[in-house]
C-alpha cells in the first residue's frame, strides 16, 4: 500500500509491492544489488531517466486492474491465522531512520478505511522510542483483519543509536510489553515494569519486515548493515519469516515515478532488488 507520494516494494524472501492504493502478493526475488554510479547517488534523482532502462515485459507479472485490487484487499481483510492461539498475527516494521516506516502504517489504514489516516509517530529522537502496534482496520463497522503492524524506532549504525540487539530480540521474542519506552541506557530486562517473563505464541512476533529506503541503499553507513546482518542471523535462528520492503522506489526510476503501473518493468528497480 502507498499513499501517491511514495511507492514501496516488498522483497526477499517474497517480494511484495504496493504502489498507490493498489495491494499485491508475494513471489520470489533475487538478491539485492544494483549498478549506480557515486555521481547518480549524489544527484538525488532518479538514477535512470532513459527508455533504455524498461525491460520489454514485467519481470513481475501484475494485473493493474481495480477488479485485482479489490480482489487482493479481499484476500488481505478475510486472512486469519491457522494457529487458533493467535488471533492476530503480528508484523514488526523494522528499518534506518527515516526510511518510511510510520508513512507505510499509516498508508495502509488509508487503504482500508477509504480515507486518509495520519497514524501518530513512533518517534525521530534517537534516545528514546516506544513500542506500538496498529490493528488493520477496515471501514467503520468491519472487523479488524487478522494482521497487526508494530512499529519501533529506526535502526542507527550504533549501540546508542536507535535499539539495541536485545532489545529488537526482546521484542520479537514476546517480552516486551505494548507502549514499553526504550531507552539505550536502560536495556529491557526481567525487572523491566510489565515485563512478559513467558511469552505465549500470541505474544510473539510471526513475521519482520525490514523496512528500506530504496534511494539510499548505496549510501547507509557499513554499522547499519552489520546490525542487518545480526539481526538476519538471530531472527532466522529463531525461526521467524523475513521479508524486505523497500519505499522510494520513485526516487531511482523516473518511468515508475511518473506511471507506478511500470515498476516491474524497471530494469534499476529489478537490481534493487
Amino acid at each position: 500500500f502507498s499513499r501517491n507520494d511514495s511507492s514501496n516494494v516488498l522483497t526477499p524472501a517474497k517480494l511484495f509491492t504496493l504502489p498507490a492504493t493498489s495491494v499485491q502478493t508475494a513471489i520470489d526475488a533475487p538478491s539485492m544489488a544494483t549498478n549506480v554510479s557515486s555521481t547518480e547517488r549524489r544527484d538525488n534523482k532518479p538514477l535512470f531517466t532513459s527508455l533504455a532502462a524498461q525491460l520489454e515485459s514485467q519481470f513481475r507479472d501484475v494485473e493493474w486492474t481495480e477488479e485485482q485490487k479489490m480482489s487482493l484487499m479481499k484476500t488481505v481483510s478475510s486472512y486469519r491465522p491457522s494457529c487458533e492461539e493467535v488471533t492476530p498475527a503480528r508484523i514488526l516494521l523494522l528499518g534506518p531512520l527515516s526510511s518510511g516506516k510510520s508513512s507505510f502504517v499509516s498508508s495502509v489504514q488509508s487503504v482500508f478505511n477509504g480515507r486518509v489516516t495520519n497514524r501518530a509517530m513512533v518517534g525521530s529522537s534517537s534516545t528514546s522510542f516506544t513500542k506500538k502496534s496498529f490493528n488493520i482496520r477496515g471501514k467503520k463497522g468491519e472487523d479488524p483483519t487478522g494482521l497487526v503492524l508494530c512499529d519501533i524506532m529506526g535502526l542507527g549504525d550504533g549501540e546508542m543509536i536507535g535499539p539495541t540487539l536485545h532489545d529488537i530480540l526482546s521484542v520479537i521474542k514476546g517480552h516486551v510489553p505494548e507502549g514499553h519506552k526504550f531507552s539505550p541506557d536502560q536495556p529491557v530486562r526481567s525487572e523491566t515494569l510489565g515485563y512478559v517473563k513467558r511469552p505465549s505464541l500470541k505474544d510473539k512476533i510471526h513475521c519482520v519486515a525490514f523496512v528500506v529506503d530504496a534511494s539510499k541503499i548505496l549510501t547507509y553507513p557499513k554499522g547499519l548493515s552489520t546490525t542487518f546482518q545480526q539481526l538476519r542471523e538471530h531472527i532466522s535462528d529463531l525461526g521467524v519469516h523475513q521479508v524486505a520492503l523497500l519505499t522510494h522506489i520513485d526516487k531511482i526510476c523516473s518511468e515508475t515515478a511518473k506511471d507506478v503501473t511500470q515498476v516491474y518493468k524497471s530494469r534499476i528497480i529489478q537490481d534493487t532488488v
